[in-house]
């Protein structure tokens, strides 16, 4: 065991060894986190897959637009209405789409749907393996483990096949078990570290991903359509958010590497697991737990107002300064993610009886954008993002705050795997950006000289 007084001094240290002056990024042209100055990102790839539009480009200055989202070209608004109007799961459609860049035929669907059905069963030896063996204390690690587990299990035994049939092949594999493997753990961890009971139910391959995890998660198995229906919608907005985002860059970095698909994926799901990326909905959980403590009527705007200010002014929340749920790096005006699942939201609280909360919730869309830019002037137009409402979602589902994260690396993956084909296709040198190095050089001292 290290001793705290030697970790505060070497802490120190390191500290010290790795301070660079903020100063000389700018000197020296680095942009920060592949961003230019004015918050756009650096361009360093070509994608087909998805696209994110927020602004236009007008004369060399940003011009905000309300926010679209598009995969392989088609607007996900138009794929959500759809569902919408004939009544059916869409999740499994987006997955077909992004994987094979149209839109599957009737018996196309109904083939792609099977395949993944097929996958949805975890052997015995995997399962007790992978995932019982060793219960995780936190599930995104846990499917990260598993996901490096399943290489041993690979049923072609040929795991370091870099061809697209062969990355076809687990993608769809990995695709379908994902939903099981994320459920099986969550139920490892209550039984093990949560004294719950364990349940371990088999899935159903003629279901939808959406009823199937919750059916895998729930003790009785069961759900409403209208619950389905909400779960399936965010499976859908959170599938593919362009080939920029953290995760998705990284499983081009990686698979530029030529590493297996296994450890692709792994990477791409312990990236999603930050708190900057997929797990900021907790954020926006953990803010409402503590407004709903501070704030007993929630129906006062005053009051709302003013704790929004503590946390803007770093007096209240994580003193962070930032009012998790609003603004994102690409949206402006509005966020199509956030409106599509406000919507269902608002049906879903109306059959929970917490419109109450939806309207808490609606209240800090409506008042925060005006707090944040009071205080930064030059910030350009604020709006609620995806995860302002999708923990509510999760939460008003029953679901676990455990299982939030994991819920969209559920629905990423197709992403990824169709972002680690298309980097193999369209193979060009390892992904290797260049870092200036700041110090001079100076002598080695022997040992016997050092003080």
């Amino acid at each position: 065991m290290i001793d705290k007084q030697w970790l505060e001094k070497y802490a120190n240290k390191v500290r010290e060894a790795d301070k660079i002056d903020p100063a000389l990024y700018r000197k020296y042209g680095v942009k920060r986190g592949l961003r230019y100055d004015d918050g756009t990102g650096v361009l360093v790839g070509l994608t087909t897959i998805g696209n994110v539009h927020g602004y236009l480009t007008s004369e060399g200055e940003r011009v905000a637009i309300p926010g679209e989202l598009f995969y392989r070209g088609i607007n996900v608004k138009d794929i959500v209405a759809a569902d919408k109007r004939e009544h059916r799961f869409g999740y499994e459609e987006v997955a077909y789409l992004l994987l094979f860049g149209e839109l599957p035929t009737a018996r196309e669907l109904v083939d792609f749907k099977t395949k993944l059905g097929s996958y949805r069963r975890l052997s015995d030896g995997f399962k007790e393996n992978a995932i019982l063996r060793h219960p995780p204390l936190d599930i995104m690690n846990g499917i990260a483990r598993s996901l490096l587990f399943a290489y041993a299990y690979d049923e072609a035994d040929s795991p370091e096949d870099m061809s697209i049939e062969n990355c076809l092949r687990m993608s769809i594999n990995l695709m379908g078990a994902m939903p099981t493997i994320a459920a099986y753990a969550y139920q490892a961890k209550a039984h093990y570290h949560m004294d719950a009971p364990l349940l371990i139910r088999n899935p159903d391959p003629k279901k939808s991903t959406a009823e199937n995890f919750l059916s895998l998660i729930r003790v009785d198995g069961k759900c409403t359509r209208l619950e389905a229906e909400t779960l399936d919608l965010a499976l859908i907005l959170h599938a593919e958010h362009g080939g920029g985002n953290n995760s998705s860059f990284v499983t081009h970095v990686v698979t530029s590497a030529h590493t297996d698909l296994f450890s692709s994926l792994a990477a791409s799901v312990l990236s999603l697991k930050g708190y900057r990326h997929g797990g900021a909905n907790l954020r926006v959980m953990r803010q409402m737990d503590e407004l709903k403590a501070a704030v007993s009527n929630w129906r006062d705007e005053r009051a709302v107002t003013a704790y929004l200010e503590k946390v803007a002014d770093r007096k209240a929340g994580d003193r962070s300064g930032l009012i998790y749920g609003l603004g994102h790096a690409v949206y402006t005006i509005s966020d199509p993610r956030a409106q599509m699942l406000k919507a269902k939201a608002r049906q879903l609280a109306k059959e929970k009886d917490r419109l109450d909360e939806m309207r808490l919730f609606e209240m800090i869309e409506e008042l925060g954008p005006a707090i944040i830019k009071a205080r930064h002037p030059r910030a350009e137009d604020v709006c609620a993002n995806v995860d302002l409402y999708s923990g509510f979602v999760y939460e008003m589902l029953g679901i676990p705050r455990d299982l939030y994260t994991p819920i969209f690396a559920i629905a990423r993956c197709v992403s990824w795997c169709a972002h680690r084909m298309e980097e193999l296709i369209n193979a060009g040198p390892i992904i290797r950006p260049a870092y200036k190095p700041l110090f001079r050089p100076r002598p080695y001292v022997p040992l016997n000289k050092r003080k």
